[in-house]
């Protein structure tokens, strides 16, 4: 993979959106990251985009976003946009020779996603969807577990992930609730749930049932589906997945096989943040049909900064963990054959 262009203090990343993500994880992890550097960061409002205190120019204004990406002085451009803002930035960024880590969900259908994908192999650069949780070292450990069979076949897992958006005055304008903008659970936090299946079950999943909470704006505040695994080491495995934006929170990641069941939770077993574990400690739960319970403890990491450090490898040409297009591919076809199966409840 060539790349860009680096400077001495790393690979230079530019931000285009300065929202809530970017201001508390992505720019405190570039700056902290070895071998990265914040370089740019474009917004609506300049100041808010020098807010992200990059090292070199700040844009804003209707013409920013395009601006960045122009910036010779660019390697990496991030995309933390509302969901409708994935593709279009995405693509102009690829087809300006740029390297693309966005924000998850990487598109609103396959389509999209197709289509970023073949720009990116066009423009021989990386897109890297930001599902950061998969660089979290118990992620990664339970990846290795399944790779050595040691859970034996699996036979039923769960993915959770849910919030209480009702409790939070912001929400009343937010973009989660605006389906012209990609609102909604499946897309806001359901694509988490539903990468977690592919990570553990593989490639071929079919949606054997969905039901869907619709709220008064018509999008999804609670999804709920049914998932079975097609061929490979497990299959007929069922993935039970839930996401809501509207309920109270929870989180779970939990895998039954014939062997074990692993569990992900808080430090010292209790529960915990399955998916946004973030410089806490973290737990993996590993029990046998005996009832023999192994636990496996996770000092705090930031994966934001691990994402961002393997990222900026894969744009020197090193060896790194990068989640490829083809787990992007999974993942978007799932969602939308989640979405097209969903039957509306009350």
């Amino acid at each position: 993979m060539s790349t860009v262009g680096t400077t001495s203090g790393g690979v230079r990343f530019g931000f285009i959106g300065a929202g809530w993500i970017a201001h508390r994880a992505l720019a405190p992890a570039v700056h902290a990251a070895d071998g990265a550097v914040l370089q740019a960061a474009a917004a609506r409002d300049a100041d808010r985009a020098a807010s992200l205190e990059p090292a070199g120019r700040s844009y804003g204004g209707p013409d920013g976003y395009r601006a960045l990406i122009a910036d010779p002085e660019v390697d990496v451009v991030y995309v933390n946009l509302s969901n409708e803002g994935h593709r279009p930035w995405s693509l102009a960024a690829l087809e300006a020779g740029k390297h693309v880590l966005c924000e998850k969900p990487l598109g609103l259908d396959a389509a999209e996603v197709n289509q970023m994908i073949g720009a990116a192999e066009r423009a021989g650069r990386l897109l890297v969807e930001a599902f950061w949780y998969r660089w979290h070292p118990r992620t990664r450990r339970l990846e290795e577990l399944l790779a050595a069979g040691d859970l034996g076949p699996v036979r039923e897992m769960e993915a959770d992930f849910s919030f209480d958006g009702r409790t939070e005055q912001r929400m009343a304008a937010n973009y989660r609730l605006d389906p012209e903008r990609g609102g909604g659970a499946l897309y806001d936090v359901g694509c988490y749930s539903v990468s977690a299946a592919h990570t553990v079950l593989g490639t071929d999943l079919r949606v054997a049932g969905a039901q869907a909470v619709i709220g008064d704006t018509g999008v999804d505040l609670t999804t709920t589906a049914r998932l079975r695994a097609g061929a490979g080491p497990h299959r007929d495995a069922v993935a039970l997945a839930l996401c809501g934006i509207a309920i109270p929170d929870r989180q779970v990641l939990r895998v039954t096989g014939g062997a074990a069941t692993a569990e992900f939770t808080g430090d010292g077993g209790q529960t915990g943040e399955a998916f946004t574990s973030w410089h806490t400690p973290s737990s993996l739960l590993i029990t046998t049909p005996d009832g023999a319970v192994r636990e496996e403890r996770f000092p705090p990491v930031d994966p934001y900064r691990v994402m961002v450090e393997a990222v900026a490898a894969g744009v020197r040409g090193e060896q790194a963990f990068l989640l490829g297009p083809q787990h992007s591919t999974e993942v978007v076809r799932t969602t939308d054959a989640i979405r097209a199966a969903a039957v509306p409840v009350p």
